[in-house]
């Protein structure tokens, strides 16, 4: 054992010795040498473009298990005829490289094409269009925001950066609002029902008694994975279901979730949540402050002439005598005044009256020629309905002794007297027979 050990410690002392730049050198021509140009398939994560026009991101595959660091000068970046967007699949084409800086491998990406949508990103549109066919994300759905709120439920991790920015927001606009802390991770696999816990724990709260009036589910900014949580189809529904108005304030202003999607209201970062569930008691304040003075105003200008109008009354009592004798100077002249308006009534009534008169003669002529045409209508119809006017025809009228009219043979008998009325006269006759069973006479 001895030995051995002495043997390995010969060797090591007989190795070459690296500095660290000139290790890092050596790695990265041998990569150079061995790789060559070679074009990488992957998922675009966390695109950023510096103020020298360089692009930096990192490729991951499919699962998200693996990623290499890229970096895109700008010249290569400018010939890019599309904007790289989170969860894009692109074929990067480039070498690669030992970033010497922090010893980190790299892909120096010369050119990049498009390879179509990534895999997360394709379910991600998979998903929105389902939920969004279910009706999930409508907008008659989505509940207005109070706007002076007294509690609020805050759904996010303790250790979030987003908690302090929410907290400090809050503080500052409306530090009179209750804060509920409600935690959950919100990044990885536990994320998801950790989130959906805290909605359900908010829900049995309000439901049983702790009355909340607005939420707000948020965290910082990040990739595609990292906020993948909230893209989860548990969250989603679980955010329609909410009892109160939800704020969701997750990422940065262009990251995009299902979350937001079902949220009553997306803000692009959580102060902005944070600023959207509260008024700012300041603006409040000087509102309430310019409608007391408006207020004041008005009372004052009424007291005022209310006090004019006192004043005015006050000096009219002052002196009833004076009023008593302008009322009579204003009888006195109204009395003057009348015999001479009722003589140039009466005149006029007096011109008008031939014109009244011809109107009327003509109205009673019109009405008299109109009665006039229905009477000879009607004694038309009454001659034409006349029983002598049939009579003259050569028709006559049968009745027995008694004057009753006969209209069948079978009120007649054998030597009954009967008369007949002609157009000119009454004949008095005796039946002499009657029909027979037969029918014969």
């Amino acid at each position: 054992m001895v030995s051995g050990f002495r043997g390995a410690a010969e060797g090591a002392i007989g190795a070459r010795v690296w500095g660290v730049g000139a290790l890092v050198q050596a790695v990265g021509d041998t990569l150079a040498a061995r790789f060559g140009t070679c074009v990488v398939r992957g998922e675009l994560s966390g695109f950023t473009r510096a103020a020298s026009g360089h692009g930096y991101f990192t490729l991951k595959d499919e699962h998200g298990q693996a990623g290499i660091r890229c970096a895109m000068f700008r010249r290569a970046l400018s010939q890019v005829d599309f904007a790289p967007a989170e969860g894009m699949l692109v074929e990067a084409r480039g070498q690669l490289a030992v970033y010497e800086a922090r010893g980190e491998l790299q892909l120096v990406v010369e050119g990049l094409q498009r390879a179509g949508a990534g895999a997360l990103y394709e379910q991600f549109l998979r998903l929105k269009a389902r939920l969004a066919a279910e009706g999930l994300f409508d907008e008659a759905r989505k509940r207005a925001i109070p706007g002076y709120p007294r509690r609020v439920a805050l759904i996010t991790s303790p250790q979030a950066a987003a908690l302090r920015d929410v907290l400090t927001a809050l503080a500052r606009r409306a530090p009179h609002v209750e804060v509920v802390l409600l935690p959950c991770a919100v990044q990885g696999a536990e994320a998801p029902p950790q989130i959906v816990q805290a909605l359900t724990s908010l829900a049995l709260a309000h439901h049983g008694g702790v009355r909340f009036d607005a939420a707000v589910l948020c965290r910082g900014g990040g990739s595609l994975e990292d906020l993948w949580a909230f893209n989860d189809e548990r969250v989603v529904r679980a955010i329609v279901g909410c009892p109160v108005p939800l704020v969701c304030g997750v990422g940065h202003e262009t990251d995009v979730t299902l979350s937001d999607f079902a949220a009553d209201l997306r803000a692009p970062t959580p102060t902005a949540a944070a600023e959207l569930v509260a008024r700012d008691r300041g603006a409040a304040l000087a509102e309430l402050a310019a409608h007391a003075r408006h207020l004041h105003h008005r009372v004052h200008l009424r007291l005022d002439n209310l006090a004019q109008r006192q004043d005015s009354v006050a000096l009219r009592l002052a002196r009833p005598g004076q009023v008593l004798g302008q009322h009579r100077q204003r009888l006195a002249l109204l009395g003057h005044r009348l015999p001479a308006a009722t003589r140039v009534s009466v005149e006029q009534a007096g011109r008008d009256v031939p014109q009244w008169q011809a109107r009327l003669q003509r109205a009673a002529d019109a009405q008299l020629g109109r009665q006039q045409q229905v009477l000879a209508h009607l004694a038309t119809r009454l001659q034409a309905l006349d029983p002598q006017r049939v009579l003259e025809r050569g028709y006559a009228r049968l009745s027995d002794a008694q004057g009753q009219p006969l209209s069948s043979v079978s009120q007649a008998h054998a030597g009954q007297d009967v008369q007949a009325v002609l157009a000119d006269g009454v004949l008095r006759m005796r039946v002499t027979a009657t029909p027979g069973p037969s029918g014969g006479g």
